[in-house]
């Protein structure tokens, strides 16, 4: 029989310990994993081990699952093709005459990569590459430059095909088509946002954000030809999204498609041959591989702390704490942004969402002023991706800060990348905010879709 610990001293030091070996720099997957079979050790006897197999083999038989490289694999043909760097060379040359229009070109060329790539890293990095130069050559405020890059970077995870949206429907047994189109309007809500925030700082003080210079604008019959240069990967999009909204095709089945798509775009523009292949498999089997390991350590862990009596415990301190639905749902999004600073967003997904998801449902959709029980799993999910948006943004550890310092110049000292977040951190507060208390803006949408 193994050691008796009440569960508050267990909450500590599980998570505690994940705390300390996370700091030391020890990769997510193998921590949660080699941790939670340590306790398993102290803790159970012989059938708690069960836990492990119980909880690994439905991920690995979980049909839904098999969307992720497939988007995966979509997003590297793609950006092995070049259609990312046509694509903002397109939209730059369309708005460079605005002013701050560089800058919003970089976020409306985000949003429409982010419906292209589930994953966040590709966006910030390329267009740090392509797009920052752009920007300071033209004399744009670095800050302003770094930070639409970051804000439109982290658009990928809200807006759909969102690798995220794709674990958070499996880990709390909800429609994956449900909560892609609950997204939308989110997602474009502070797409636009961000390109407001850009185009009006650029007018208050056009030294922010100068248009291009005459000589170098283009005429109306170029900017036609320019944007049908774009129309087969734009197709794509539209087809992989439509079949998905209209039901014709499930989220995998759509992503199927998808990757099939990808190929036909890659030709179409002569990048289709063996080394673009080849690139693009190893690079997915590195980011699948590495979601995948996360989710299998992640799920024991917390397996393991729901089966001690975590989950109750969590509950009770949480009513203990004697705030209303409205009070525990604030305190769940502070707990999500304060992990956000530290974790990843698979693991705080694992960690997080089946401790808070099964209180959010007991607290009834009633509280919240909806009308089901499913708008309120939808509502909440939605938030939770929303709010995981800003962990990208949010100083010390925000991973999208990161990506951009791997390809900023390097006279550009770390403390203005951060700077530069914060004016985009804020609006992310804010659309939030919004998305809480307007629930119409996250169910209206799947509302009209599905009747």
């Amino acid at each position: 029989m193994g050691l008796e610990i009440g569960i508050e001293w267990l909450t500590l030091i599980m998570f505690g310990s994940l705390l300390v070996l996370l700091m030391a720099g020890l990769p997510l997957a193998f921590v949660t994993g080699g941790l939670a079979c340590v306790f398993l050790f102290i803790l159970g006897d012989e059938r708690a081990l069960n836990i492990v197999p119980s909880r690994i083999f439905p991920l690995m038989t979980n049909y839904q699952l098999s969307a992720i490289p497939l988007f995966i694999f979509m997003a590297s043909m793609l950006e092995r093709a070049g259609i990312i760097n046509d694509m903002f060379d397109v939209i730059y040359k369309v708005l460079g005459g605005v002013k701050g229009g560089l800058a919003a070109a970089t976020i409306i060329a985000s949003t429409v990569l982010a419906a292209m790539v589930g994953v966040i890293g590709a966006a910030v990095v390329t267009m740090g590459i392509i797009a920052l130069p752009a920007m300071l050559k033209r004399n744009y405020d670095p800050k302003i430059a770094m930070g639409s890059i970051m804000a439109g970077g982290t658009l990928g995870i809200l807006i759909p095909p969102s690798i995220l949206a794709i674990i958070y429907a499996v880990v709390a047994e909800q429609s994956v088509g449900e909560l892609f189109i609950g997204a939308v309007i989110p997602g474009l809500l502070l797409s636009g946002m961000y390109v407001a925030y850009v185009i009006l700082r650029s007018y208050i003080n056009p030294d922010l954000g100068p248009p291009i210079p005459v000589e170098e604008r283009i005429s109306t019959a170029d900017k036609i030809r320019l944007i049908s240069k774009m129309s087969a990967p734009i197709a794509l999009i539209v087809v992989v999204l439509g079949v998905i909204f209209t039901g014709v095709a499930t989220p995998v089945e759509a992503a199927g498609i998808g990757t099939f798509g990808a190929f036909i775009v890659a030709a179409i523009h002569r990048k289709l041959d063996w080394q673009t292949i080849r690139e693009a498999s190893i690079g997915t089997l590195k980011a699948s591989a590495m979601v995948i390991w996360i989710m299998f350590g992640a799920t024991i862990f917390v397996g393991l702390y729901v089966l001690e009596g975590g989950q109750q415990f969590v509950q009770n301190a949480l009513q203990a704490t004697g705030f209303g639905p409205w009070g525990i749902l604030i305190i769940m999004q502070i707990v999500l942004i304060v992990l956000g600073m530290f974790l990843d967003w698979v693991g705080i997904l694992l960690l997080c969402v089946p401790i808070f998801v099964p209180i959010v449902k007991a607290l009834g959709a009633q509280s919240f002023g909806l009308d089901s029980p499913d708008d309120l799993v939808l509502w909440f999910g939605v938030l939770y991706l929303v709010n995981m948006q800003m962990s990208f943004l949010s100083p010390p550890f925000g991973y999208a800060l990161f990506y951009l310092r791997g390809v900023a110049p390097a006279e550009i000292p770390m403390s203005d990348i951060f700077k530069s977040a914060l004016p985009f951190l804020a609006l992310q507060v804010v659309g939030l905010l919004l998305c809480m208390f307007f629930p119409e803006i996250i169910t209206w949408l799947p509302r009209l879709v599905y009747g």
